[in-house]
């Protein structure tokens, strides 16, 4: 059923691995948890498209590609070059359409490449802006990097954010360990409308172009967090590259 219904609602061209390894995690993850899905409807149907979210465990790559896949789009994520190393692993993702990202090197402007390349085939891009599973020490969005408003600003797509919530209790932190699924988990996602980047589009791309939509992007995915866990977001984003003390110092002035 859960098939046929994934048949109905997503229409577009897929990598057949990764219509295939989409249906497996739903047999997989359909039974053992409870899904609140929110705004799929943002989500457009056709056309390249950018798709933003907050990273809160490693188990939330699938949880996205889920709601994504379920909502009408086939997920390409931007994903670390380090794991198209790992034998069959980096065939798999290869296979899928993925798109390898060298981290702090040059080679880093060949991932924009492929993901604008993507863009222009119609394709959903899955870009995680704060670059790593967030620092925050409550798992708030933290500050994010540039790379997202970089490929949105070149190709004009859309860029959509995405707020997940519930991942962290299947896997939580950055270390990879067996999951906890019982109790059964809720998984909570939602997208927003498209963040508004009009203004900044066709402009030179200086570095205050790129801290102001990127602040837009990050802005707009911490409003959805926090609906989905029905909490104030704090108003200080946490920033890894500054110390615990200048956070604190920021956060706590005398």
């Amino acid at each position: 059923m859960a098939n046929r219904a994934l048949r109905r609602v997503n229409t577009e061209p897929g990598e057949p691995v990764l219509i295939f390894l989409i249906r497996v995690l739903n047999v997989l993850l359909g039974p053992i948890t409870h899904r609140d899905w929110r705004g799929q409807r943002n989500l457009p149907q056709t056309g390249g498209v950018v798709i933003v979210a907050n990273h809160i465990s490693n188990a939330d790559p699938l949880v996205l590609a889920q709601y994504l896949a379920y909502s009408g789009r086939w997920p390409h994520y931007l994903a670390k070059a380090s794991l198209f190393s790992i034998p069959v692993v980096g065939r798999v993702l290869t296979a899928m359409g993925q798109i390898p990202v060298h981290r702090n090197s040059g080679a880093a402007r060949e991932a924009v490449r492929y993901a604008d390349e993507a863009i222009g085939q119609g394709k959903a891009v899955v870009i995680y802006p704060e670059g790593t599973i967030t620092a925050d020490p409550d798992l708030w969005p933290m500050q994010g990097r540039s790379g997202a408003v970089r490929i949105a600003l070149k190709t004009g797509c859309p860029v959509i954010p995405v707020g997940q919530w519930g991942a962290q209790d299947i896997m939580w932190g950055k270390k990879i360990h067996l999951p906890h699924l019982l109790p059964r988990k809720t998984l909570r996602l939602v997208a927003g409308g498209p963040v508004s980047l009009d203004d900044l589009r066709g402009r030179p791309l200086t570095p205050q172009v790129l801290v102001e939509a990127t602040d837009r992007i990050m802005d707009e995915i911490t409003a959805l967090v926090a609906e989905l866990r029905g909490e104030q977001a704090p108003q200080q984003r946490f920033d890894p590259r500054r110390s615990p003390t200048d956070q604190a110092e920021k956060e706590n002035p005398q």
